[in-house]
């Protein structure tokens, strides 16, 4: 053990003279654990929350759509064709539009889509499969709409029941245009934890979405799942090449852009200005070692007349600075792993759905995000103890002998 170390751990085991540097010092090390400790919490719930809202995103929403300039006529070859590109895990035509769905209770506008149940449920995690399955048979039986659990609510329906939806591309008559309409039996409803999908996505027979929007065998376009997601944009370019003009394609960040770049760049304002907790702490931790100093003089002066070098007396008050530092930031992790713990297991945070896109506080811990965030509270007190560091080293041991 080198003298340095024993120094400083015995000044921090003594009783002082003045009570009011120990105090000094709780509250550095309050600080730090503080700091550290919402710094955990609150990158750890930013983190849950994009991750939360990613998965739920790409439960409803695919990893790359092809899609094509003007219609979509005769998909099965380019089907073929993307199904055969490595990295491809599924795929799956599809059909969008916005229709208008009523019923016996209200109104409302939806967007619908519909599917081909032999393979969405492959691309498609958000919809139960036996939905999908009773979608399929839903040309003998009659056709068949799975509704949002918002959108149903909105409309006082429940399975079992009737809509009717109505398409803008209907007919021209002596009267003028007739919007489409066709009547479908309520096969139930799905929740994908987001509002914005609940409230308006309605699921119908692809076929189905064909005759009422008058397609013919035309489609939208292809949704894609891949075997890793943060390859899209490279595989959807592979795409692109291979199929030509009129054909293009759009991955799940670019559809997703806005919002995961407003998630980035709220996270890394939280960090900044929860460092600014541990920043306060430092500055304590720099009172404490600079009333330490004004403390410990007489000692200093004794030490340096002994022989011991400025980078030795430097090396004692640092260490004391990195001392109160490690001990607030072990401190400050347990307790955000703790309430972080706690969060994510009895979630007792709930979120009102109509206004988040969740209804309650996720929680991810990354092992990244907590190494960055010690390294950062390390770091700050390690600033904070090198001017008191330093003024100590500087001392003269004739003049601190002379008014110590």
């Amino acid at each position: 053990m080198s003298f340095e170390f024993f120094i400083g751990r015995r000044y921090l085991r003594a009783k002082r003279k003045q009570v009011f540097i120990s105090l000094i010092t709780l509250l550095s090390v309050a600080g730090v654990t503080v700091g550290v400790m919402a710094l955990i919490v609150v990158i750890a719930v930013m983190t849950g929350f994009e991750a939360d809202l990613k998965n739920r995103i790409l439960g409803v929403e695919s990893h790359l759509v092809v899609l094509r300039h003007g219609p979509f006529t005769d998909h099965r070859p380019v089907l073929k064709k993307i199904e055969e590109e490595p990295g491809v895990e599924a795929a799956t035509p599809f059909v969008y539009s916005q229709v208008m769905l009523r019923s016996a209770s209200g109104a409302s506008g939806a967007v619908l889509r519909g599917i081909d149940p032999e393979s969405a449920g492959r691309v498609i995690r958000n919809i139960d499969p036996e939905l999908i399955d009773q979608m399929a048979d839903s040309r003998e039986s009659g056709p068949t709409v799975v509704l949002g659990k918002e959108l149903a609510r909105s409309l006082g329906v429940v399975k079992g029941d009737s809509v009717y939806v109505i398409s803008p591309r209907g007919f021209l008559s002596p009267a003028g245009h007739v919007p489409a309409m066709k009547r479908f039996g309520v096969a139930g409803v799905f929740s994908s934890g987001m509002y914005e999908y609940d409230g308006t996505l309605a699921y119908v027979h692809i076929a189905e979405a064909q005759r009422l929007l008058r397609m013919g065998e035309a489609v939208t376009g292809i949704e894609i799942r891949l075997d890793d997601i943060y390859l899209a944009d490279r595989i959807g370019n592979k795409i692109a090449e291979k199929l030509g003009f009129p054909f293009w394609t759009r991955d799940w960040m670019q559809m997703n852009r806005n919002l995961f770049s407003a998630l980035k760049l709220e996270k890394t304002v939280m960090f900044i200005i929860l460092v600014l907790i541990v920043l306060v702490a430092a500055f304590n931790i720099a009172s404490t070692l600079i009333m330490m100093v004004m403390e410990k003089t007489r000692d200093i002066a004794i030490l340096k007349a002994m022989g011991a070098k400025n980078k030795s007396i430097r090396r004692i008050f640092v260490f004391n600075g990195m001392i109160i530092g490690a001990v607030g930031t072990a401190l400050g992790v347990t307790l955000g792993f703790l309430a972080c713990f706690l969060l994510d297991r009895y979630k007792f945070i709930e979120l009102p759905g109509d206004v988040y896109y969740i209804t309650t506080l996720p929680v991810r811990l990354e092992t990244l995000d907590v190494a960055v965030i010690a390294a950062a509270a390390l770091v700050i007190c390690f600033l904070a103890t090198l001017y008191p560091a330093r003024q100590a080293a500087r001392m003269d041991p004739v003049e601190a002998i002379r008014y110590g």
